[in-house]
Formats: structure tokens, sequence, C-alpha cells
């Protein structure tokens, strides 16, 4: 099993599939690099090196105790690539995951990244605060977290069949394939690491690490993103970015590299060869 072992001691798993330039997928709350594996086929049939990582906690990576924080998750995938060597990457996030991207190229990137693509992702701040009047209420975040606490299983089971891929919208085409991957991928990791991640997710701000990347970033996301709603979030974020680009898909779920991945790899290949 392909592992890194970071300076605190912990295990993180990550698949390398092929060569030529390499592009660095980060997944999502509570998943593994496995929620890439259709992008991954896509572009190593392209000819690009693919590579995913689980996060620590999450998926085959150490259910470490500590170090549940996105300093953290931005440090290990910098171990990452040192370790592999990567130059001249295209690093590409979901969610939370585009969270890691923002903080990892803004603070460990330097000389390694070529570009990046932020997809339904976090960034600048979820939460409602003054700073941030239209943000997501606390009282959502906590609500996730007791349902976490009470019934993971079951919760993993509702929020892939509900708001993260739109199967709640009137009309959706529901697969249960998508759903049981979700869980699948969920119920892989650890439950303290994954209850930890919910303040991570929801209330890191991203803003000043935004500000302070000048490589090229592609800002995708979903107008019908019940998850991370894109005025809050993708609209802010190309504000602070020097030299962003904000492609709005209409009706798209959160989920949208699942739900329309030929659109959404097009999209990705345009941008990476521009």
């Amino acid at each position: 099993m392909n592992t890194i072992t970071t300076k605190d001691g912990a295990q993180i798993f990550f698949k390398d599939w092929g060569a030529g330039q390499p592009i660095v997928f980060h997944h999502g709350w509570p998943l593994s690099g496995d929620d890439w594996d259709n992008q991954m086929l896509f572009f190593l049939g392209k000819g690009f090196r693919v590579i995913a990582h689980d996060r620590r906690g999450h998926g085959r990576s150490s259910q470490t105790a500590t170090g549940n924080d996105m300093d953290t998750y931005a440090a290990d995938v910098g171990e990452l690539a040192a370790a592999l060597d990567l130059r001249d990457a295209i690093h590409i996030g979901h969610s939370t995951g585009g969270g890691e991207v923002t903080r990892y190229v803004a603070r460990h990137g330097k000389g390694r990244v070529a570009k990046a693509v932020l997809i339904s992702a976090i960034p600048p701040v979820m939460v409602k605060s003054d700073r941030n009047p239209n943000g997501t209420p606390i009282a959502v975040f906590d609500d996730l977290r007791a349902q976490l606490a009470a019934n993971r299983a079951q919760f993993y089971l509702d929020v892939p069949s509900g708001p993260f891929y739109g199967f709640n919208r009137k009309g959706a085409k529901v697969s249960e394939g998508l759903i049981r991957n979700w869980w699948r991928q969920g119920m892989m990791g650890g439950a303290n690491a994954h209850y930890d991640c919910i303040k991570v997710f929801s209330e890191t701000d991203f803003t000043e690490d935004l500000k302070q990347i000048d490589v090229p970033v592609l800002v995708m996301h979903g107008d019908d993103d019940q998850i991370v709603p894109i005025t809050d979030s993708a609209q802010l974020s190309v504000k602070l970015l020097k030299n962003g680009t904000l492609k709005v898909y209409k009706g798209f779920p959160h989920g949208m590299f699942s739900t329309h991945s030929d659109e959404i790899n097009r999209d990705l290949l345009a941008f990476i060869k521009a």
C-alpha cells in the first residue's frame, strides 16, 4: 500500500498512477481519494500522472487523535508533494478539499504548483458571523455534529440521498451506486476526525490564503449547491484571487463532478491545456 509517514507519525495513503504532468486530487468531507476515480481514469487516459490521497482521519490514512485541522491537512499535502517530488502540478479540490488546495498552494506550493481548481469549494469561510453575515448559521453545523455522533451510519446515508447530489430535487435521476459509494467511503474514516472536520470546513477562514495565490485558479460551482451556497463561496473567492476565473453551472449540485462528470472533465481539461 502506498503511504508516506508525516513528521508526527501519521500514515497518509495515496494513489499514484501514470506519468506526465501531475494532477493532484483533494477529496471532500468525509470521503477519500476514491471519490475521484472517474477523473483519475479520464486524465490517466489523457497522458497525465494522477494522484489522490486520503486526508488524515479519512479513508485508509491514520485515524489520528490530533492534527484534524486545516493547517495540518495542508502540511500533510506539502510532505506528500515533497516525497513524490511533484513539480508543475495541477491541484484540484472539491468542497473541503478545495479549502485544502487553497491553504496548500498559498503556504506550501511555491515553485511546485502550475494551476489550481476549486470545485464546489468552501472558501472563503462558510459560517455566519459579523464579518460574514450571509454565511450559514453555526446551528446548522452543530446539527451535523449531533447527527454524526448519534448515528453516523444513518447520517452517511441521508446526506448523499438528499442534498449532496441534488437527489432531493424534483425529477432528479437518483444513482444508488453513488449513494452507496459515498457511504462506503465515509464509514472507512474515523468518527472523531470527521466530527472535528465539521469545525474545519465550516469555520476556517481562507481569505488571506486566496489573496496570496498567484497561479491561475478555476473556480467551478453549481448554482443549486445546497451544501456550500455559491453566493457565499465561489462568488466571493474569485474576487479575492489574483488570477481567478469563475464558471457557474446552472442547476448543478454540490457533488457535480460525479453527477455531471463528462461536462466537468471537459472543462477541467480545457483549463489545464489553456
